[in-house]
């Protein structure tokens, strides 16, 4: 009588676990990034670390400063390439791409694995059927030593989405509308099940990004089912053996919420807060100076194959910046061989290293004082890309594209 996130961990502790267990669990997969590997360094030394428990299965990656924009940050970056050499884990380096892309893209995100992230953005393989959360870098270390980690297992939470996407809308609106609806703490240490004929209806690229967000309602994890299209994503790049997991049929639920989708329009989420979620006629003709597309959310090849058949022949107005962010080389590459790079450019997008520099705000695309940003990453607070004083707004690739052309907020409906 489990669900999804009490099966996948009672398989790793080899007896029952329910909901508010506290339990030492077994890992399958770790990764850190540049913003906290140091940390996380600092904190195995401290703790008499020697060896990583099973480096095949702790990823580095190089990807929130790249390439690095100051002298401070290179040094570290040497740090943690030393680190995975000396212990044989693997790096993903500067221009490899965004962890939360990297590790599906790589075959380390399976379903039925427990995976851990010292990255908030770690929910995004729960797309995958992985119960994969963030955690900070001591709980990191101290994974790493002993290949295991400690969870309270949380309350689940079911969303059954159903009914068709309407044409012009997309998973990030399910996204955005999901964060809306739930609120920014609404969800905090719960299970998101995430289900229905609408997220059926998603290809696993899309499905990632409703995942991906719903650490934004304070989520543990975001949970969705093993089916075929995930099945058919994961098996070609499957480093080890896995097992999908499934809800019981008497599984028992904290809250079911049911929503009927099919007359859901473009979401935008508006400063400061990402569940500050209205219709995107609430906001239409909004003046922005920068649109941004890329990010863990909405950087992969079905995001930027959206925004250019949007842009296809057109021009980003004169009065904004159009910045485009690859989400790893893998879809860069692809872009440049389907064409996709090649309209996004003659569009007049700036493309940069894939990295997550812009959306943090550390390099690739800082705002000015009063600007207004229209992103599709995943966080809109004050200063969340590098300015305290700019404005960010939160939108799909198809919407961020159009508005780009338009020079303000506008509705991806009118041409799709």
């Amino acid at each position: 009588m489990g669900t999804i996130a009490e099966n996948i961990i009672s398989n790793h502790v080899g007896k029952g676990a329910k909901a508010n267990d506290i339990v030492v669990c077994p890992v399958d997969f770790m990764m850190s990034q540049d913003g906290t590997t140091p940390l996380t360094i600092r904190a195995f030394k401290d703790m008499q670390g020697k060896k990583v428990a099973r480096p095949d299965r702790y990823a580095i990656v190089i990807d929130h400063n790249a390439p690095s924009p100051m002298e401070s940050v290179s040094n570290l970056h040497k740090q943690m390439r030393e680190f995975a050499k000396e212990q044989g884990s693997i790096l993903y380096d500067v221009g490899e791409g965004v962890c939360h892309v990297l590790v599906p893209e790589n075959g380390y995100a399976l379903p039925g694995s427990v995976i851990i992230g010292a990255d908030s953005h770690t929910t995004t393989y729960g797309a995958l059927n992985a119960f994969a959360t963030g955690v900070g870098s001591t709980d990191m270390a101290a994974a790493l030593i002993s290949g295991r980690t400690w969870f309270k297992v949380p309350q689940t939470i079911k969303l059954d989405y159903h009914g068709k996407l309407p044409k012009g809308t997309f998973s990030k609106d399910i996204a955005l509308r999901m964060c809306g609806r739930l609120t920014a703490n609404g969800a905090t240490y719960k299970a998101l099940e995430i289900t229905g004929e609408a997220i059926e209806a998603l290809s696993a690229e899309a499905r990632m990004t409703i995942s991906n967000m719903a650490v934004e309602t304070g989520a543990k994890v975001g949970l969705m089912n093993a089916d075929r299209k995930v099945l058919d994503y994961v098996a070609p790049r499957a480093k080890y053996p896995f097992q999908g997991v499934s809800a019981d049929a008497d599984a028992k639920y904290e809250q079911v919420v049911r929503e009927d989708i099919s007359k859901l329009g473009p979401q935008v989420a508006c400063p400061p807060d990402v569940d500050n979620v209205v219709p995107i006629e609430k906001v239409l003709g909004k003046h922005i100076d920068q649109v941004f597309i890329g990010t863990c959310t909405n950087g992969r090849i079905e995001d930027l194959r959206i925004a250019a058949s949007i842009l296809d022949g057109r021009r980003a107005h004169k009065d904004l910046r159009l910045i485009v962010a690859p989400a790893s080389r893998a879809v860069m590459q692809e872009a440049m061989e389907c064409g996709v790079l090649q309209k996004l450019v003659k569009a007049g997008a700036a493309v940069t290293t894939p990295s997550c520099g812009p959306c943090v705000g550390t390099c690739g695309g800082i705002p000015s004082d009063n600007e207004v940003v229209l992103s599709t990453a995943n966080r809109n607070f004050k200063g969340r890309m590098g300015n305290t004083k700019a404005d960010v707004y939160l939108a799909s690739p198809a919407t961020a594209a159009y508005s780009a052309i338009k020079g303000c907020v506008s509705d991806p409906r009118e041409v799709l």
